[in-house]
């Protein structure tokens, strides 16, 4: 949205929120399909990630200043923040889906940490759903990891999960933004059309695609796509 057709950022999280919930949403309904939904996950996590999102979009995200301090001669504004915030929330992703699993012995009879464990879903939605709504950005690479790493689900369950929780995200944030913004009805629905294609063959892919082999190569994605924004945003444009 930002580097190829040259809208503005705070712009993009909006139309950004419009394409990725309605490609989720296509996408999703495959994996429903084939069970690969956890229905518990989507509501511990998407409750409260929803509720965080509204109130981000409604209210915090104009509140923030269009200058936000300076690193030496170079002047950080509010969109190159939102795009550098983008880029860090996508390394730091990344690295947990990179790093090799480690094996954990879990005790069955430790119920307390069962709970524990869905408690830290519950606030991973609130922060998440907060990021989300800053950035624009369906959260899918913040999503996928807490789903993997928390939640225990196979990387292909996680996917579906995140899937449905990106479209209610996304849905709401998107929905906050109406007497905000001014939108380019067309320009949303061809956009969305090409992404509805992308997220079909993505998903009849994954049927070739072994989940051990999936998520360290969404990680190297999702890593480089971070390093990039911050390399386009500190050395390769004038951030003003």
């Amino acid at each position: 949205m930002v580097y190829l057709i040259g809208i503005e950022p705070v712009n993009a999280t909006s139309y950004s929120l419009f394409i990725v919930g309605v490609s989720a949403f296509i996408g999703g309904l495959g994996y429903l399909k084939n069970n690969l939904i956890c229905l518990k996950t989507m509501v511990v996590f998407g409750f409260p990630s929803v509720i965080s999102i509204f109130f981000t979009r409604k209210y915090l995200l104009h509140t923030i200043p269009e200058h936000l301090f300076t690193i030496g001669s170079v002047e950080i504004s509010k969109n190159a923040g939102l795009m550098i915030l983008l880029a860090i929330l996508m390394i730091i992703a990344s690295y947990t889906m990179i790093r090799k699993s480690s094996t954990v012995k879990v005790d069955l009879h430790k119920h307390n940490n069962e709970q524990y464990r869905y408690f830290l879903i519950f606030q991973q939605g609130i922060i998440v759903g907060a990021l989300v709504g800053l950035v624009g950005a369906g959260g899918g690479f913040l999503i996928i990891p807490a789903l993997v790493v928390l939640a225990k689900l196979p990387m292909k369950k996680a996917v579906g999960t995140s899937l449905a929780i990106i479209a209610l995200n996304s849905s709401i944030g998107f929905l906050s933004d109406f007497g905000t913004h001014q939108f380019d009805w067309q320009f949303l629905f061809i956009f969305s059309g090409f992404a509805i294609v992308g997220i079909t063959i993505g998903s009849y892919l994954t049927k070739f695609i072994s989940g051990a082999k999936l998520k360290p190569g969404f990680g190297w994605f999702v890593l480089v796509m971070g390093i990039y924004i911050i390399g386009k945003e500190l050395f390769f444009s004038k951030i003003v």
